[in-house]
């Protein structure tokens, strides 16, 4: 074979590989190409938006669905029942004294867990409520508060332990106040975020407090958030069960009473359900179940349904294009339908997912912006300015103080509002 032939034998390989390789190339980008999730509003969204404009709300607001938030009320009572466990609310989860009473009344309780000074000092005007902190306060906060509410109304409240060294502090400055100091033990049940690692720990802490004037030991707080994210929840709740019986044996042991006669305090709202058909506690704290935001769309949370959304307008919409590289919006909109068109909407940046109309996403190219967020969406999606986009919270005491007053939907029409607590972290 002459060079000329051979050269001409690999030119028509290259030719029939080169081909192959951009039929695969094609097939392959087609295979990848994401398919038009977008549409309309479902009726539930329509009667909200209908809503909302009858009422002339035209800015971003949080909504709360009044009859999902029974539903959610009347799913605990029914799961804490056959046990007869009390539910402790935690108010930095739906702080709102509207929500928190709503929420209190229809769980027949007046235990509620606090978790910073600025909601404690609202809370310690209520003299019928059992206020136990959820975390402790720094040394400074903790003497301020006292100051502001007052030694009697500060020596109602459990303040919750987790260390020697915090102990002592609080004990010295409710001693110089003259306050009777009534204290909780936060113990490690596995979450590993602090407390009382073991028995050894909390022995020789209440040991202290035995020690030091005006101090009660009250009983043990417990949080096991961690149990439904291990590979074995069943046996990560078992572990932090055995734990948790440890931790109250030292309390029988060194206090000389009937644990039952404490606060036990245990749960959170991805557990508590566990706990209600079996717990060392004696008593379960819940509060984002109630509204339900997209972080506790957990299967141990499956009766409760989602009770809160972000309502916002769409401020400009048209095609979506990439500032300096608009060559690329050809391309990104053939791979992804769902990027073809840009809603700009009234303010942004929530730590939420949007969920109608559908197919709506944020955009990884363009960024994030907390004043005129743009999501896009495929051509499916016709949202025109003064048309709402609705989000869920991802969490709520992350969301709700951001929105001023949280609307109130009846399924009809909006029914009013409840005033949130003073912005706080």
């Amino acid at each position: 074979m002459t060079e000329a032939a051979k050269g001409r034998r690999w030119t028509r390989r290259a030719a029939i590989v080169g081909g192959g390789l951009a039929v695969a190339g094609g097939v392959g980008v087609l295979a990848s190409r994401k398919s038009d999730h977008g549409g309309a509003h479902d009726r539930y969204f329509a009667n909200l938006s209908a809503a909302l404009r009858k009422a002339g709300i035209a800015h971003p607001v949080l909504v709360i669905d009044q009859a999902r938030l029974d539903r959610n009320i009347a799913a605990a009572r029914a799961t804490l029942k056959p046990k007869g466990l009390p539910l402790r609310v935690v108010v930095k989860s739906l702080p709102a004294a509207g929500l928190v009473d709503h929420v209190a009344r229809g769980m027949a309780t007046n235990r509620f867990m606090v978790f910073n000074g600025a909601m404690l000092e609202i809370m310690a005007a209520r003299p019928d409520a059992d206020l136990l902190l959820g975390k402790p306060l720094p040394e400074a906060e903790f003497a301020g508060i006292i100051d502001k509410i007052g030694a009697e109304a500060a020596g109602r409240i459990q303040w919750l332990i987790d260390t020697p060294a915090r102990l002592s502090q609080y004990a010295a400055i409710a001693a110089a106040r003259s306050m009777a100091l009534r204290t909780n033990m936060e113990i490690d049940v596995g979450l590993h975020r602090g407390g009382f690692p073991d028995g050894k720990a909390l022995a020789a802490a209440v040991d202290l407090a035995r020690t030091l004037p005006h101090v009660t030991v009250g009983g043990l707080m417990g949080y096991d958030a961690h149990v439904p994210k291990m590979s074995d929840p069943d046996e990560a709740y078992a572990a932090s069960q055995k734990l948790y019986r440890s931790a109250t044996a030292v309390l029988r042991e060194k206090l000389g009473v009937d644990p039952a006669t404490l606060t036990l305090n245990g749960a959170g709202s991805p557990t508590y359900a566990r706990h209600a058909q079996g717990t060392a506690a004696n008593e379960v704290s819940v509060g984002s179940a109630f509204v339900k935001p997209v972080d506790f769309d957990l299967p141990s949370l499956a009766r409760h349904a989602p009770a809160s959304f972000i309502a916002t307008p769409v401020i400009k919409s048209g095609r979506m294009e990439l500032p300096g590289n608009e060559w690329l919006t050809g391309p990104l909109t053939f791979m992804d339908p769902n990027a073809a068109r840009a809603f700009f909407i009234y303010g942004g940046h929530w730590l939420a997912t949007p969920v109608s109309p559908p197919g709506l996403q944020y955009s990884d190219l363009y960024g994030r912006s907390s004043n005129q967020e743009m999501l896009t969406g495929s051509t499916s999606v016709a949202l025109k300015p003064d048309d709402h986009v609705f989000f869920r919270p991802n969490q709520s005491e992350a969301v709700f103080l951001q929105f001023g007053d949280i609307v109130l939907f009846n399924g009809e029409t909006i029914a009013g509002s409840w005033p949130t607590f003073p912005v706080s972290a």
